[in-house]
């Protein structure tokens, strides 16, 4: 095994632990704020190291501090304690294995050998997603049962009860995807996105299946126990569901475990019907024939964006009184966004001047596909903690409706729909 093939391998595997686990503090701090702004109140604001608050994402980690540092508490009436310490980590690992077959993006070709741009390189494709995916439950079920909990019991025989039904659904919005794409392999799955639809409209998955697009992602918010679908944990029904009876770490990887769930089904989601790493109009062999233009943009459109950032933190990152804390904290903040501007600037302008090479172009053009992929699935990340501090908690009669009577005989139409399209083009 070569340098390259290592640092590769190195890569993909820092990306898909980063997203998985890393994005956890940051996700539950922008969580906050976007729950603050929905219902008009600033969120966390308060905690800090000297005079950096990063926008109240301190407290995050404090909170998270405190978590691993607490006392790790086993009530006195739980009889199965190995499998009470088992069940949040069957969530956490299962959590964090589903990010493990998802492209960051093209196959990399350096030295004239293909590199596969996953943590794992394999051909199970979505296979390996809903594997692990449907797995994560028996953690939740496992910690419910072994909390010796009436509450715990009610909340992991309502997230059994919600899996099955939504995890039929989602199967068979998947099969009329494989129809489309004749693959179960992501990275095709992505290639196959590419082009447009009269010159203009991405062939995107979202355009190709609509339905199947409304019926996976609907299922994928089921799957990841979030609102509305988080009857398996309603905190004014049943305390907290599964996760009760647990504190410390314990409770922190049920946390950890949710999030990790939310990044894999947003970049799944991204994968299938947002063009995943690929930019609109763009596919691979055109980055590479034009990179300099594609340089050139981003050096024009990268300081605009920083300028754009860093004024609206001095616009809106003022107390009243113009308390001056906030306010150096605003100048480190802009001071570093600027730094780190002017850096990746002149790395591009260099580029530009030296010329890249073969390998450099094709790294180049990976370093651009990665990027595009995060920008997509920050925003769809952004969809689901939009979604949660906006739709209220369906009942479970409405919740169960919604799955065996609305969502899965529309999987069934759309394979029967797509199968006959399908057949009558011969593609």
């Amino acid at each position: 095994m070569n340098i390259e093939t290592i640092i590769i391998i190195i890569v993909n595997i820092s990306l898909a632990v980063f997203l998985a686990v890393g994005l956890t503090p940051v996700f539950v701090w922008w969580e906050r704020r976007v729950s603050g702004f929905m219902q008009d109140r600033s969120g966390p604001n308060r905690c800090n190291i000297g005079p950096l608050r990063l926008g109240g994402l301190i407290q995050s980690f404090a909170d998270m501090l405190k978590l691993v540092f607490k006392e790790d508490f086993t009530p006195a009436h739980i009889k199965y304690k190995f499998f009470f310490t088992l069940a949040p980590a069957i969530v956490f690992i299962c959590s964090f294995l589903t990010f493990a077959t998802i492209p960051f993006a093209d196959n990399l070709v350096i030295n004239g050998k293909e590199h596969m741009m996953q943590a794992i390189p394999n051909q199970l494709g979505i296979m390996w997603f809903l594997a692990f995916a449907g797995l994560s439950v028996y953690g939740i079920i496992l910690g419910g049962y072994s909390s010796a909990s009436k509450y715990g019991l009610l909340g992991s025989i309502r997230a059994s009860a919600q899996v099955i039904s939504y995890e039929a659904a989602m199967g068979l919005s998947i099969i009329s995807i494989l129809i489309s794409y004749g693959s179960i392999h992501l990275a095709d799955m992505v290639n196959a996105q590419t082009g447009t639809y009269l010159g203009v409209i991405p062939m995107w998955g979202i355009f190709i299946q609509p339905l199947a697009a409304i019926i996976f992602i609907v299922c994928a918010f089921a799957e990841t126990n979030r609102a509305p679908f988080d009857i398996a944990e309603g905190e004014s029904e049943i305390v907290a569901g599964y996760h009760t009876e647990y504190s410390a770490m314990r409770f922190g990887l049920f946390q950890v475990g949710e999030y990790s769930a939310m990044s894999a089904s947003s970049a799944i989601i991204v994968t299938l019907f947002f063009g995943g790493y690929h930019l609109p109009w763009l596919d691979t062999a055109t980055i590479q024939n034009n990179i300099n233009i594609v340089i050139i943009a981003l050096i024009v459109l990268l300081p605009i964006k920083v300028f754009v950032l860093t004024s609206w933190m001095k616009k809106n990152n003022k107390a009243i009184g113009e308390n001056v804390s906030r306010l150096k904290e605003t100048k480190i903040l802009t001071i570093a966004f600027w730094g780190i501007t002017v850096v990746i600037v002149s790395i591009l302008a260099l580029f530009l001047v030296t010329g890249l090479g073969t390998n450099g172009v094709n790294i180049a053009t990976a370093v651009i596909q990665i990027g595009t992929f995060l920008a997509k699935f920050f925003l769809m990340a952004f969809v689901y903690i939009w979604v949660r501090w906006t739709v209220l908690r369906f009942r479970y009669d409405q919740l169960q409706m919604l799955g065996w009577k609305v969502l899965l005989p529309l999987a069934l139409a759309n394979i029967v729909i797509t199968a006959i399209v399908v057949v009558v083009l011969g593609s």
